[in-house]
């Protein structure tokens, strides 16, 4: 393990030991402390998250998007803050945390029994997203994790994620696929972060005017085993409280191949992401390219 893997390893395994043990308003205080440092220092995440905020809200001045990318980090370090901090949490806690709109397309769609797959994009804070449905809803999922180097701070994720109730795939593989449309054919819930191809072997979609290129799962699965699919966007406010929204159900084409169905069908889940990120740009939390425009073809994602 080189020591920039070590660590890395070592500062995250600092957070979910330390910080999940400081009184709420300090972890708070703290999180607003870190994320204003980061911002100042403007390093590479902080530009390309403003680049990308540009994007969104392409007629922004230079003030505005410096603005938002403030806050932009201030969102992101609540949602590291929060998460060191879940494991401690109580399940009231965790119920009372997160106030979602459209529950019923997800209820009913689980009374179905057909499944149903959550496809969300990087927004506030998915985790807490996840801990309240496997305890407000006494709802099990699962999910697939993007592995991570080093593979100790990899195991530290699952771990973390399996300790709120999920069950974690690794994205690579290939054996992650099999494994969530059976849980859907058993008439299971598959929560996916949609937003990111990690592939390079996804759909290219229209995405605030430009292209970029998003993971076909949610879509193949739903057509595969018959699943609902419904797309997630959440948001924080004021409050100690999270927002969401269930949007309503997309629906498999009725004729097609099914790569143009699955085209169909990312690019609706492209548009209710893109809703959710243009309400509230500042919780969208991608420090990282996503337009084709932005990847180098040699490297893809980074």
């Amino acid at each position: 393990m080189s020591a920039a893997d070590r660590f890395a390893d070592a500062l995250y395994g600092l957070g979910w030991s330390t910080v999940k043990k400081l009184p709420e308003p300090v972890a708070v205080r703290l999180g607003r402390t870190i994320a204003d440092a980061a911002w100042k220092r403007r390093g590479k995440g902080v530009r390309r998250l403003e680049a990308n905020y540009a994007r969104v809200m392409p007629g922004a001045s230079p003030e505005r998007l410096a603005e938002l990318s403030r806050a932009g980090m201030r969102s992101y370090l609540r949602y590291w803050m929060e998460s060191f901090r879940l494991p401690a949490w109580s399940a009231e806690r965790v119920r009372t945390g997160f106030e979602p709109k459209g529950l019923h397309h997800l209820t009913e769609g689980l009374d179905s029994g057909r499944g149903v797959v959550l496809a969300l994009p990087h927004l506030a804070n998915w985790d807490l997203a996840g801990a309240w449905v496997t305890t407000k809803l006494e709802t099990p999922f699962t999910t697939v994790a993007e592995r991570l180097k080093p593979e100790s701070l990899y195991d530290r994720f699952v771990a973390y994620r399996e300790g709120l109730g999920m069950e974690v795939l690794p994205h690579s593989g290939g054996a992650a696929f099999g494994t969530l449309a059976r849980r859907l054919r058993d008439g299971g819930l598959v929560c996916l972060v949609a937003d990111r191809d990690l592939s390079a072997s996804g759909a290219e979609v229209d995405f605030f005017g430009e292209r970029a290129r998003m993971p076909v799962g949610p879509a193949l699965l739903a057509q595969q085993t018959g699943a609902l699919l419904l797309p997630v966007t959440l948001w924080y406010d004021d409050s100690p409280v999270m927002k969401g929204r269930v949007h309503p159900p997309i629906e498999v084409p009725a004729s097609g191949t099914r790569a143009e169905k699955t085209s169909v069908m990312t690019q609706a889940l492209a548009d209710a992401f893109a809703t959710g990120i243009a309400a509230h740009p500042e919780d969208w939390h991608m420090l990282q390219r996503l337009w084709l425009a932005d990847l180098d073809p040699a490297k893809g994602p980074s």
